[in-house]
């Protein structure tokens, strides 16, 4: 309705055609406001701001705990009730100061009641175990493939597919019949050439990302694609869900918005309107992708070179074992016996020859302390890589 009106049409006359009321014409006129339709926001949203007015802000709330557990540990009268904190915050000259019943409702939101209910925690922000995403400073683009799909009577194909995590900027390629580690690699570059290169990207531990799992010390063409491209690679912990969660989401959207929606006689048809989805797709996310962090061009004069020998970061994602270990390319280290089937993220240092593993909990995202620094060294590959 905003295309006709902008063509010349009068508001009444759109609303009689499409037959909405005229107030509903102007809203979305006004909406639109003289932008560019594909970078206006259509999506439809309650009325008001997003958060209340009256809303306590998570730095207050956090005060507010910090003097409760303050009061609970050095208080001569052991008192830490809200009346307490109540007390001691008016001591501190804060203003305005929350009411009793607006810290107790903290305090039960926050879990920090002595009763044992069940604690719904906030929810860590995207991208939390890697701290330069997590502050917005870093994109990257989550890899993913989906197998076993074939055009009926015709050829069997699989979908090597990919999103960012902030700017939502997917990617979907068809290969026939299947991806492979050598199909994984142009893939990348035609995507990467087109929107850009991120901070990082991160794939599960299939092997045609990671590489073989029968010997030690392997790092496959595509970690050497990327760290060429000075692109860090992250691969997600084994058997656990939530981490290449917004890929896998996207995939499912394909599937629905693509192969399942139409017939298809060919690869190059299915091409074709898989190519008209995802320029649609990102259209549609053009406000979002502006507000990400920033890609890197893809360097004009690059070229890549799979006997070199490779530099940079490669991190993993693991949960220890009872006792402590973790297993990354095909090798056991010791992180912590006092960690025990608990996340870390494990940095292998390939300049430095190090390993280094920094202890993660969801519940506090930001607090990442080394467990351990660990010497390693990527061995030399015995045979090259048939390019």
């Amino acid at each position: 309705m905003v295309s006709a009106v902008r063509r010349g049409e009068s508001q009444r006359s759109v609303a009689r055609r499409l037959g909405v009321g005229l107030r509903t014409v102007q809203y979305w006129v006004r909406r639109a406001d003289g932008r560019r339709l594909d970078r206006v926001d259509f999506a439809d949203r309650p009325r008001g701001p997003q958060q209340p007015g009256n809303r306590t802000s998570p730095e207050m709330e956090d005060r507010v705990l910090e003097v409760r557990r303050d009061l609970k540990e050095r208080s001569d009268l052991g008192e830490y009730g809200a009346e307490a904190v109540r007390r001691a915050l008016a001591a501190e000259g804060l203003v305005p100061l929350p009411s009793v019943r607006t810290l107790g409702r903290i305090a039960q939101r926050r879990g920090a009641l002595d009763g044992r209910r069940r604690v719904r925690r906030t929810a860590p922000p995207r991208g939390w175990y890697l701290p330069e995403v997590a502050q917005d400073r870093e994109e990257l683009d989550s890899f993913d493939v989906v197998e076993a799909l074939a055009i009926k009577g015709g050829e069997a194909f699989e979908l090597f597919s990919g999103v960012s995590l902030h700017g939502g900027l997917p990617c979907a390629f068809i290969v026939a019949p299947s991806v492979t580690a050598r199909a994984v690699v142009p893939c990348l570059q035609a995507h990467w050439r087109e929107v850009g290169l991120p901070g990082y990207a991160q794939f599960d531990n299939d092997t045609r990302f990671q590489g073989p799992h029968g010997h030690p010390d392997v790092i496959s063409r595509t970690v050497r694609l990327c760290l060429s491209l000075g692109v860090t690679p992250v691969f997600v912990p084994p058997r656990e869900t939530g981490f290449q969660a917004q890929v896998e989401n996207f995939n499912g959207l394909w599937q629905e918005k693509v192969w399942q929606r139409f017939v298809f006689e060919d690869i190059p048809g299915l091409t074709a309107q898989s190519a008209r989805y995802i320029h649609a797709k990102r259209a549609r996310g053009a406000v979002r992708r502006d507000s990400a962090p920033a890609r890197r061009p893809f360097p004009a004069d690059w070229h890549l070179d799979l006997q070199a020998t490779p530099s940079g970061h490669v991190i993993f994602i693991r949960r220890t074992s009872d006792a402590g270990h973790v297993r990354l390319l095909e090798r056991t280290f010791l992180v912590d016996a006092h960690w025990p089937r608990r996340l870390v993220r494990c940095e292998v240092d390939l300049d430095d020859q190090r390993l280094r593993c920094y202890a993660l909990r969801r519940q506090a995202p930001a607090d990442q302390p080394l467990l351990a620094d660990i010497p390693y060294r990527l061995k030399k590959r015995r045979r090259p890589f048939h390019e």
